[in-house]
């Protein structure tokens, strides 16, 4: 079988490389995206999370230079994810994201740390019930960039409203929300009525059980799901320790990932072809739309973003062995063929 190639749109770092790390290099920013080009992946947006405004500026600049400086970074990263610090700082909503670095919406810093770079924040995740939020998605939307939500306890109402102001998609849906929330009036059930948002899921069996994901894929709608990964540097590695964003994260015997000593999840270690092969092996979707939910899906939905930027994307093509494994991916004059 041969697909185009795939797109995570949610990456904080791969191969025991971390994008948040404030100090990445070109030659690391290459480790990575070449471990990635052996999953599938011919295009992401590295993903930086909350910090605050100096650490931001900080990390973005290094990432930023190590893109351009990269053999594989201007093929596969046509710009990035900003996922905060817009986000809802309460217990079990702000995640692993340092609730002390949240802030009030604003596009300035957006224009702050885009003036910094030469490539465009293109997705930004936020929480709409959060202070100067419904303004600043208005002002995201008229500057070409995709909305998401996602760290939010949004209702149904400002789910609606958020939606009508120009977001357009849900954030690894299930995941940033406490473990007790009313029954039905609560942030998963709200997204996932809104037609007007696309939903990203991590299928990991981890984040979300199989089952739970088979009963969310039905209330949004195949059609528009897509897969991600928010992984960091523990993914394609071995168990043990790994960086994060200035935090120390544990990559368990079980696949799950997790500050030392907490319960709750930092990131996964997932690969796109993994979140791939568990759809079809869990009877939620043939393999042409399980690839779809990772390629076509999130090309359709950065299809506004890139136009506004300017941005022609080539995915390149993926040769998949009936099972479903990654045997040849090319892109551009960059041909890897891997044993499949």
């Amino acid at each position: 079988m041969r697909s185009a190639g795939l797109i995570d749109l949610q990456v904080n770092g791969f191969a025991g490389i971390d994008f948040n790390s404030g100090a990445i290099t070109a030659a690391e920013l290459d480790h990575a995206l070449e471990a990635m080009l052996a999953t599938g992946v011919t295009a992401c947006l590295p993903t930086i999370i909350t910090a605050h405004p100096h650490e931001l500026e900080e990390r973005f600049l290094a990432l930023d230079s190590a893109v351009s400086e990269s053999r594989l970074g201007p093929l596969m990263c046509p710009g990035y994810h900003l996922e905060g610090p817009f986000l809802n700082p309460a217990e079990g909503y702000h995640g692993c994201h340092p609730p002390a670095a949240m802030t009030a919406a604003g596009i300035g810093l957006v224009d702050r740390l885009q003036a910094l770079i030469s490539r465009p924040i293109l997705l930004v995740t936020l929480a709409p019930e959060v202070e100067g939020a419904m303004a600043l998605i208005a002002a995201l939307k008229s500057s070409g960039r995709i909305i998401a939500l996602g760290h939010t306890a949004v209702d149904f109402a400002l789910a609606e409203a958020a939606a009508q102001a120009g977001a357009t998609l849900s954030t690894h849906l299930g995941n940033g929300m406490p473990q007790q929330a009313h029954k039905l009036n609560n942030a998963i059930f709200a997204q996932l009525a809104e037609d007007g948002l696309w939903a990203s899921f991590i299928a990991d069996g981890i984040h979300i059980p199989p089952k739970a994901l088979k009963a969310l894929l039905r209330a949004k709608g195949l059609e528009r799901a897509i897969l991600v990964t928010d992984a960091i540097s523990a993914a394609a590695s071995q168990p043990g320790r790994y960086p994060f964003a200035g935090m120390s994260v544990e990559l368990g015997p079980d696949g799950a990932v997790r500050q030392p000593g907490g319960v709750g999840l930092a990131g996964s270690a997932l690969s796109l072809d993994q979140g791939v092969r568990n759809l079809v092996a869990w009877g939620l979707a043939t393999p042409d739309m399980a690839i779809a939910l990772a390629s076509g899906h999130p090309l359709a939905l950065l299809g506004p973003a890139l136009k506004a930027f300017g941005i022609t994307l080539d995915l390149g093509e993926v040769d998949w062995s009936d099972r479903l494994a990654v045997s040849r991916v090319r892109l551009g004059e960059v041909e890897r063929r891997f044993a499949a």
